[in-house]
């Protein structure tokens, strides 16, 4: 295993870091974890050098706390720092910092977490914990040695992630969605230095885009086998993280015992400027290769919003983007958020957005859309590969 620096502390963290949200599961079920063979996933990362486990109040609908808790027994506790995530959208006075806090600390079975992360910060997360005085909540607790270190996850735009890292100076790490194809989404690149230039450590989730990035279709396939070292895809990605002074560890969710072996693996070769500069435009050019086949040329700028009928028109192109790119034979997870978007969703993936069934061709939309694209009748196609099953090559495309 190579260890690389944790920001401002004086211990080294893992490559490669243990994600407990996408744990093997009995009947399909995400809150019923098979234990047997999580536990001997998490054990085995263990005994060859991971010593960052992450999880968070709602991963497998509660259970993955309960799951460490009783998986971390004999000793493993000692030999890792645990990250968890208090869920801001459970929040609504300040005495439910305390009430979630010590409902998590009795579900690991711990006095302590090493890591404690504010879940998901963004425009709406952000000021309401701020300002119900978590930070304030939070310097009492780890004065009480509950918390070791206090950081964030973060979901939004880099104007967001720069507001937070500057709120307090004393984050110890921020997790942010870091690969090779979301350099400029969310926190991007320059989060990534950002946080690293001010001390913090920086934690990679979703190096692989919840998985999107792990079989390369052909088109993708073919550049990767251009040069002499070849790698699997999912080895591709995680070298191009690791390759970055600034990233301090990458979280992988894995769900077979194979992916833990391979990730391990990959760790294990992993060095800070391992790729060559041949090998990253080569990494360039397989994003400018998965840009190619977005299908919608929307640029996600919602000068298209609001649509009367209530219909999200950049975030149901945006999934039906994402399918036609990674996904395009059978597009399973971008059906999956599609059918998601009917009544919104809850807790900490609120959202209120309408599915493409929704649009009536009324085209208030597109006077306003600088790309020219003809939502309208895009907006059938989504719903026809998206909601009703369709493959994407049966569908006929707008002229």
């Amino acid at each position: 295993m190579q260890y690389r620096k944790f920001g401002k502390l004086d211990w080294q963290v893992s490559a490669l870091g243990f994600g407990a949200m996408r744990l093997p599961v009995l009947n399909d079920v995400y809150a019923d974890i098979d234990e047997p063979e999580a536990t001997r996933m998490l054990h085995y990362a263990i005994e060859r050098g991971v010593n960052y486990v992450d999880t968070a109040y709602n991963y497998h609908r509660g259970s993955s706390e309960r799951f460490l808790g009783r998986a971390l027994q004999g000793g493993y506790r000692d030999k890792v720092r645990l990250a968890t995530k208090l869920p801001a959208w459970e929040v609504k006075v300040p005495a439910d910092f305390d009430r979630l806090f010590d409902e998590q600390l009795e579900r690991l079975q711990t006095d302590h977490v090493d890591f404690y992360l504010l879940h998901a910060m963004n425009h709406i997360w952000w000021p309401k914990v701020r300002d119900l005085g978590v930070l304030e909540w939070a310097e009492r607790t780890i004065a009480a040695g509950r918390i070791r270190g206090l950081g964030f996850s973060f979901h939004d735009e880099y104007p967001v992630f720069q507001e937070i890292v500057g709120a307090y100076d004393k984050w110890v790490l921020g997790q942010i969605q870091y690969n090779y194809m979301d350099v400029v989404w969310q926190a991007g690149v320059k989060g990534l230095e950002y946080a690293a230039s001010k001390g913090l450590a920086v934690v990679i989730m979703e190096p692989l885009r919840g998985g999107q990035l792990a079989n390369s279709p052909p088109t993708i396939q073919r550049l990767w086998d251009t040069v002499p070292e070849k790698r699997t895809p999912v080895d591709w990605a995680l070298q191009w993280l690791w390759s970055q002074p600034e990233v301090s560890v990458v979280l992988s969710g894995m769900n077979v015992m194979q992916h833990v072996e391979e990730n391990l693996d990959s760790a294990s070769a992993s060095r800070i400027g391992a790729l060559t500069e041949q090998e990253l435009a080569l990494v360039d050019q397989v994003r400018e290769k998965y840009q190619e086949l977005c299908p919608i040329p929307c640029t996600g700028c919602a000068y298209c919003m609001p649509c009367p009928n209530g219909v999200d028109i950049p975030y149901n192109f945006k999934r039906y983007n994402e399918g036609a790119m990674y996904e395009r034979e059978n597009p399973e997870e971008a059906r999956w958020w599609y059918s998601y978007m009917v009544e919104g969703l809850e807790g900490e993936f609120h959202r209120e957005k309408g599915q493409a069934a929704q649009c009536i061709q009324c085209r208030e939309c597109e006077a306003k859309c600088p790309q020219g694209i003809p939502i309208s009748e895009w907006m059938g196609r989504v719903h026809q590969v998206l909601g009703e099953g369709k493959p994407y090559d049966e569908v006929s495309r707008p002229a």
